[in-house]
């Protein structure tokens, strides 16, 4: 193990943090360390949170995996990663001092002798970095891998360690209600559920976290953000991309699993939720488990599923999801839904929230539209309001973070003329800083123990109840093929026309 830094004048680690960061001691453990998203996300995060000063004096990572490899490697590895992936560029004279930190224990996820001797290895290094015995662990991992990963946790006594103990289980979080709830219980086996942080990287969007903030610290928005004002809101998370060389994960996932049951019922929650009490873990989590209970579960005549087929995204020809590698020829995994939700509550009661989501749209963006119901009376001719929209509210989640107010205005003319004009505030450019990484706000979370933008296991079981009929529904039958670089399938147009209503184009 690498000498560790005792002088605290030469380790930027243990100079004073700044307001919001962690300061309990704690070892941070990677369960899949060689894997895509420690390298792409997870350290990156990490050591960023260290150079803003956010990371806790007394700190320390562990990866663990089954490659055979010394810490040295592992930091070689590790310093590999953050060059290509990191948003900042490495400062040298944090690096070292990083690097000290950074350990590795060889092991398989069904071994229990690696699990004693990652227990061992912890013990050390809560001896050399002053850590005692707080753990933090994060599973890296296919969720194939999830219960024997937390069963030999338990066998090996890492739940139960001198400090707290917390374990981060990224999505998803089962494949349906049933499989949700069994891992679960093996997780509760182990660990107690203020233990258990379910990780949904879009919840620590700085712009998904700013729909809690614009809706609950302006005066001007919440009265109106009701039935009685609202016509309906849209919800659209487009990727551009293909399934690329996820082709077997996404066979056994679909949009509905990759997607509608975690990230975006997610922002549905935030956006429909009732005002908590306090901006604390229980009162914003039982917000939103309230409101997914009230929403209606996803129906099959209210719904339309699409595959996209070959077409052109950004000027480039792409192949039908079909012809992709590892994808049989006669599937029927959609690619694309667009769904009519209903909320049964006072606040929300008809008015309808419309969802779609899809790969190979013809951009990448993520957004909530909140259309306004038209003022009652006109008191202008109709021709100097024939140009006239109703009233929109946008938030632009990703890739241009911010908000756009439509409203009516008067144009330059000397007669009456009246134009509709967008009010725009960007995210990047309203406090020019850089934006930091949803794992940034997660990881940091986890070691502070907030589980405000955690799900609860009562918020997952009713996720899955919205989506499981659905999915049964859709077990047979074949989805409508669009075109990659469409934003769907027509039967998507006339989900919403039926209503009256159209898409708003993003």
């Amino acid at each position: 193990m690498a000498q560790v830094v005792s002088d605290p004048k030469a380790n930027p680690l243990r100079v004073g943090l700044r307001a919001g960061g962690a300061t309990v001691p704690a070892v941070f453990v990677i369960f899949g360390a060689t894997g895509d998203l420690a390298h792409r996300k997870l350290l990156p995060a990490i050591y960023n949170l260290g150079a803003r000063g956010l990371l806790p004096n007394r700190f320390a990572v562990v990866g663990y995996a089954r490659s055979e490899m010394t810490d040295d490697e592992y930091r070689e590895q590790a310093r590999a990663s953050l060059e290509r992936f990191s948003r900042t560029r490495i400062d040298e004279s944090y690096w070292t001092a990083f690097a000290d930190s950074l350990h590795y224990v060889s092991g398989g996820f069904d071994d229990q002798d690696g699990f004693r001797a990652l227990g061992e290895r912890l013990s050390r290094i809560d001896a050399g970095h002053g850590t005692e015995g707080n753990r933090v662990f994060y599973l890296s991992t296919p969720a194939s891998f999830f219960p024997v990963i937390v069963s030999n946790m338990g066998a090996a006594g890492l739940n139960d360690p001198p400090g707290f103990a917390r374990v981060v289980i990224e999505k998803p979080f089962g494949h349906d209600l049933t499989t949700a709830r069994d891992l679960a219980e093996t997780v509760h086996q182990s660990f107690q559920e203020r233990q258990i942080y379910r990780i949904d990287h879009y919840l620590g969007k700085e712009t998904v976290q700013n729909i809690f903030v614009f809706r609950f610290a302006n005066a001007i928005f919440e009265p109106v953000w009701t039935n009685r004002y609202v016509d309906h809101v849209q919800i659209t998370v487009a990727e551009s991309l293909g399934v690329e060389h996820r082709a077997a994960f996404y066979e056994e996932t679909g949009v509905v699993r990759d997607i509608v049951q975690n990230h975006l019922l997610q922002v549905l929650a935030l956006v429909a939720m009732e005002p908590p009490a306090a901006f604390e873990a229980d009162a914003v989590r039982d917000e939103k488990t309230k409101v997914l209970r009230a929403t209606r579960p996803l129906s099959f005549e209210n719904t339309v599923r699409g595959q996209y087929g070959k077409g052109f995204v950004a000027g480039e020809e792409s192949s039908a999801y079909a012809e992709e590698e590892g994808v049989p020829p006669d599937s029927n995994t959609p690619t694309f839904i667009a769904a009519r939700m209903e909320i049964d509550n006072w606040r929300w009661a008809g008015t309808p929230f419309y969802i779609r989501t899809g790969k190979r749209m013809p951009k990448r963006v993520t957004e909530v539209a909140v259309q306004f119901k038209r003022v009652p009376h006109l008191p202008f001719t109709m021709g100097a309001a024939e140009h006239l929209e109703a009233n929109s509210l946008v938030l632009r989640i990703q890739p241009d973070e911010g908000i756009s107010l439509r409203f009516g205005a008067k144009a330059p003319s000397p007669t009456v003329a009246i134009s509709t004009v967008n009010m725009d505030f960007l995210y990047g450019s309203a406090f020019l800083n850089d934006v930091p990484e949803a794992y940034e706000t997660l990881i940091l979370d986890a070691i502070r123990g907030d589980r405000t933008l955690f799900t609860p296991q009562d918020g997952v079981e009713r996720s899955w109840e919205i989506c499981d009929p659905l999915l049964e529904q859709w077990r047979s039958g074949t989805p409508q093929v669009y075109a990659s670089g469409s934003w769907g399938p027509e039967a998507a147009f006339d989900l919403i026309t039926r209503d009256g209503r159209r898409w708003r184009r993003p």
